[in-house]
């Protein structure tokens, strides 16, 4: 008698994730990042040194437009410290939310084709960025070193140990946004531009390219429920001595990435059954 060691069906409850599939098929999460790496930088001159040449040459044209021209204070932080941070992690929370927004679009033909957890597909694509944003902050230590030894007033805390967790919490936050609008496009494709533009506009509602400080009191609330607005912050409390965050801001942004993670895990698990007829 036939005895079967894995049985497929599209029937499940809707709070079950499949996360012990996801770690049976771990391997493939290493596969798809090593693929997603190669073929980025395949035929590239400089190839992970492009990771680099963004945040440089954007810091450097935010100094010049927001410190320069438009006087914006940065509490007391070199301008190069200040605005290379800010746009590194924008750009992991950014590249975590459009690359997730995209899973079913760019990879309909492998998920239309073969079983595996659709899951471990947008881990891949966040744990990736995670190498990126390592590379980065390699660059930024070594900009650190370099304002300390200069004697700038820059004050790290023990708290800088917990730049993993910050990592962790922007990675769940735009990769959560990220699944949850994935679930949208796979129906409207114009979403896309949408989105684009919307994350264009959302960095000006964030303490990227100024501090929280710098913000009108009557608009402090956008920034309250704006749960990349903490994060952001916090780095720079916590590696440069300065800033300002309220603790409230923190626990609603902790919260509101938790819920819209966990929405996301929903509806891109129940997504997974149907975007092959949609598509």
């Amino acid at each position: 008698m036939e005895q079967w060691t894995k049985v497929i069906s599209a029937k499940h409850n809707l709070l079950n994730l499949h996360l012990k599939d996801v770690w049976k098929y771990r391997y493939l999460i290493k596969m798809f990042i090593k693929r997603d790496f190669i073929v980025a930088y395949k035929q590239t001159i400089l190839g992970p040194l492009w990771y680099l040449v963004q945040p440089i040459i954007s810091s450097i044209m935010y100094t010049f437009v927001f410190g320069r021209l438009a006087n914006i204070g940065t509490d007391g932080i070199p301008f190069l410290l200040f605005y290379y941070a800010g746009t590194m992690l924008w750009t992991y929370f950014t590249s975590c939310l459009l690359q997730s927004s995209a899973v079913f679009t760019l990879n309909q033909n492998i998920f239309s084709k073969v079983y595996f957890p659709r899951l471990t597909v947008p881990i891949s694509m966040t744990v990736g960025q995670i190498i990126r944003l390592g590379i980065q902050f390699a660059l930024l230590m070594v900009f650190y070193a370099y304002y300390m030894i200069r004697g700038c007033s820059v004050r790290p805390s023990v708290f800088a140990l917990l730049f993993p967790f910050i990592v962790m919490w922007i990675g769940a936050l735009g990769t959560g946004l990220g699944l949850i609008i994935s679930s949208l496009t796979t129906k409207y494709r114009d979403l896309n531009v949408l989105l684009n533009f919307g994350v264009q506009l959302a960095m000006y509602a964030t303490p990227v390219v100024y501090p929280l400080s710098e913000a009108p009191e009557r608009f402090r609330w956008v920034f309250t429920v704006n749960p990349m607005s903490a994060p952001i912050e916090l780095f720079r409390v916590i590696f440069y001595g300065s800033g300002f965050l309220p603790p409230e801001m923190i626990a609603i942004s902790l919260c509101t990435t938790a819920a819209i993670l966990f929405l996301g895990l929903i509806l891109f698990t129940r997504n997974e059954r149907t975007f092959v007829d949609v598509i």
